[in-house]
């Protein structure tokens, strides 16, 4: 039997553990005021913009105007990546020993930003370089950028110490995943501008260019809004504490955390869908003829997870954030292989064929494949919350910081993997930039490249939720030994909180008592 089922109390129910811990719960007050949740959602939002933005649009850009092979960037993302996969693991163990007056991760919401803005700007520009020049260029900009995000990702943290209700954690969380639904929007529209901009006869570099400067302003200000309206309530270890658990310690303490390596191969699973994101824009270019195509779909893709988003939070408090996580992963697992063998265009030789039967076809499919996503956004986070408690009952360390980048250090590799595959696959189908006199961007033609475009955009993301969906099965926080956990993880921080008040109450007696003392000593 396992350590985690033996430390729960046979002798109770299900019921009399359900009632417990809600009566336990029900003593917390509601701790988050609404500006609070307002600048988490926010901050989430300007985050997920600037993502999404990169990671749809640098490989496009990068290939098909700055003139980088798809071998070369690969070899720089992979390379890059380990890089940082090392730097994680420095990070996550400043970011736990740190303690300032903001807190312990509200400073990293601004300390790191001015590299991640550099590496944003450099990332969509096109200096006239050698091959060689372009090869340093980008790297030091992917460099920029994964330093940047190795502490600047630390603000999600905040997530798990600004409430000690798990409840209202969770509640966070999915108004968080609603509102970040439109954090995609504004940078969705730049393949309609680039459609406009053709037209009018306006580069495409340029266009990039104002997009990552705008992104980059979005991004800025919504964290410095965080930064002064978030707060942390979590009672954490003191820095003397934290010194008497050695580095090698803290590290060994993670590394034998089960729970946390399930998370990490799902985490690198889910990931490999990134392998046909990685292609989307070169999809919708060439397979369909139009950028807009793909912001066409989205307005009808995207919609769904309206009703989806609160839809898994009450599903999570229901049937347990692993349930939904499994069913959600198996269910997009198979509605992209359904996709995949009916084809983008099953109506007519081509999809301009039947530009409006194919366009209906494909949003409905690509909106069918997309329900989980909504589940999964909700899901991996509480998930997430549950490891770090988990983390927390076990050893009685609250090492969020350590555990995210040792995970994270795993998760880079499978990152570097999934982004070396996602720039391979483009040499291993053919692909070659076409370009006019005017440096405007010519679709494909060949068969061959037009179909290895689609078995990559739909096949890959149908093997990522697969295995994401049996990884999560092996995710042992959850039922009766869960619940069992949260009783007696209130309990510690309880007493840790009554030591801490009574060691004021003591300091503060003492204090009076040298007061008194001296008062004396000057009457005499």
């Amino acid at each position: 039997m396992s350590e985690e089922n033996t430390a729960v109390k046979t002798s109770e129910s299900p019921e009399e553990l359900e009632a417990e811990i809600e009566q336990i719960q029900s003593q917390h007050k509601r701790y988050l005021s609404p500006k609070e949740i307002v600048a988490f959602c926010i901050v989430n939002l300007g985050q997920k913009n600037l993502d999404e933005f990169i990671n749809t649009k640098m490989q496009f850009f990068l290939i098909q105007f700055f003139g980088l092979s798809s071998t070369a960037l690969a070899n720089i993302q992979l390379a890059t990546q380990i890089y940082d996969a090392v730097d994680d693991t420095i990070s996550g163990i400043v970011i736990d020993r740190t303690r300032t007056r903001w807190g312990r991760v509200k400073p990293y919401l601004i300390l790191p930003m001015p590299l991640w803005i550099i590496a944003t700007l450099m990332l969509f520009s096109t200096p006239d370089l050698t091959n060689t020049g372009k090869i340093i260029w980008v790297s030091v900009a992917i460099l920029l950028r994964g330093l940047g995000m190795s502490y600047f990702g630390a603000w999600y943290l905040i997530l798990y110490n600004n409430t000690p209700n798990l409840k209202e954690r969770n509640d966070l969380i999915t108004t968080s995943e609603f509102v970040k639904l439109f954090g995609t929007f504004f940078a969705s529209t730049l393949p309609i501008f680039l459609d406009i901009g053709k037209i009018a006869g306006i580069s495409e570099p340029s266009m990039y260019k104002t997009f990552s400067v705008l992104i980059v302003i979005l991004a800025t200000a919504t964290s410095i809004y965080g930064f002064f309206n978030m707060r942390e309530r979590i009672p954490l270890q003191s820095r003397e504490e934290m010194n008497e658990v050695s580095v090698w310690k803290s590290i060994k303490l993670v590394l034998s955390n089960r729970p946390m390596f399930t998370l990490v191969f799902a985490n690198i699973f889910n990931g490999f869908k990134s392998v046909g994101g990685a292609v989307e824009t070169f999809f919708w270019f060439n397979c369909t003829g139009a950028y807009s195509y793909a912001t066409l779909a989205g307005l009808f893709t995207g919609l769904p997870n309206y009703i989806m988003t609160p839809l898994a939070g009450k599903w999570m408090n229901k049937y347990g954030a692993r349930n939904v996580a499994i069913s959600g992963a198996l269910f997009g697992g198979l509605a992209y292989l359904g996709m995949w063998l009916v084809g983008y265009a099953p109506f007519g030789g081509s999809f301009k064929s039947n530009v409006v039967m194919n366009m209906i076809w494909l949003t409905f499919a690509l909106t069918v494949c997309g329900l989980p996503n909504s589940i999964l956004r909700v899901t991996m986070p509480a998930l997430t919350g549950d490891l770090y408690d988990y983390m927390e009952w076990k050893t009685g360390l609250r090492n969020e910081g350590l555990v995210s980048t040792v995970s994270g250090y795993f998760q880079k590799f499978g990152y570097s993997f999934n982004s070396w595959v996602g720039n391979m696959v483009l040499t291993w189908i053919g692909y070659k930039p076409l370009l006019d006199p005017n440096g405007m961007a010519i679709p494909q033609t060949d068969l061959h490249i037009l179909k290895g475009l689609w078995f990559v955009f739909a096949l890959a993301p149908a093997a990522a939720r697969f295995l994401t969906g049996i990884a999560f099965m092996f995710f042992s926080v959850h039922g009766k030994f869960k619940k069992q956990m949260l009783i007696d993880l209130e309990e510690r921080r309880e007493k840790r909180l009554q030591a801490l008040k009574e060691e004021q109450e003591n300091t503060k007696e003492s204090a009076d008592v040298d007061a008194y003392n001296g008062s004396t000593e000057n009457d005499d």
